[in-house]
């Protein structure tokens, strides 16, 4: 009887508990006004059992005519550009080409992200100036030490592989992270990707409503496993003993 009850109440308590929050890998911070100069942390979760990052490859949106990375220990770092069809003039100074994709890979023996770790990858960049009112993904494919790869390219925020994203504000604001959310394009906002591709009308939601509908079903849920434990446990008590 007393084995039966500990079990009941083990098993309504874990469906009490929240659903563990699943890491994205995300930028830091993540609301940025137009034309600013700023340090963005691309932050990479380590999320395979028995496995290690190796590489994060991120694809950037049109605009960045310019980038510089810091020196984190265990990885190196490849800037790859493209050619602008039409070169852009400031001052004395003609620029033909913009950043296309930044490549961190792992080396070793320092910076090792396994499971349940995570990196943090500095960039300094200037965003665009032309963004305003919009959500810039940076599409990133992940890859691990066991051959699997995770691609971060959904521009929905209620996707299992949101890409990342900054949500860019009117030219003079505040750089901020929006603690507990991933950025995105607020009522009004359209999303960017990737130089063509435009995102989904669900990017149009505010990140706060995935966060706060995944929580609110996390308490119904617990909320059931909870009476059904009473329910249970009162039912034990009501048998009568076995002889």
């Amino acid at each position: 009887m007393r084995a039966r009850t500990i079990a009941v109440l083990v098993a309504a308590g874990a469906l009490l508990s929240p659903a563990g929050a699943l890491a994205h890998i995300s930028i830091h911070p993540n609301t940025i006004p137009a034309g600013a100069f700023a340090t963005i942390d691309v932050r990479v979760p380590g999320e395979q059992q028995g496995a290690y990052v190796t590489r994060v490859d991120v694809l950037f949106p049109a605009g960045f005519t310019g980038v510089g990375y810091e020196n984190v220990p265990g990885w190196s770092v490849h800037v790859i550009e493209r050619k602008l069809a039409k070169p852009i003039v400031q001052g004395d100074e003609s620029i033909d080409a913009e950043v296309s994709q930044v490549v961190w890979t792992w080396t070793g023996p320092l910076g090792k992200v396994a499971d349940g770790q995570f990196v943090q990858l500095p960039l300094s960049v200037a965003i665009p100036t032309d963004a305003s009112g919009r959500a810039l993904e940076f599409r990133t494919v992940q890859s691990y030490s066991n051959g699997q790869t995770v691609h971060w390219i959904d521009p929905s925020l209620q996707a299992e592989h949101p890409s990342p994203r900054i949500d860019v504000t009117a030219k003079g604001g505040v750089i901020e992270d929006v603690a507990g959310d991933e950025a995105g394009p607020r009522g009004g906002q359209t999303g960017a990707g990737g130089g063509t591709a435009a995102a989904a009308p669900a990017v149009a939601k505010s990140a706060g409503g995935a966060s706060k509908g995944l929580a609110i079903a996390a308490l119904i849920v617990g909320a059931v496993g909870l009476l059904a434990g009473i329910r249970a446990l009162v039912v034990l008590r009501r048998r009568p003993a076995a002889a």
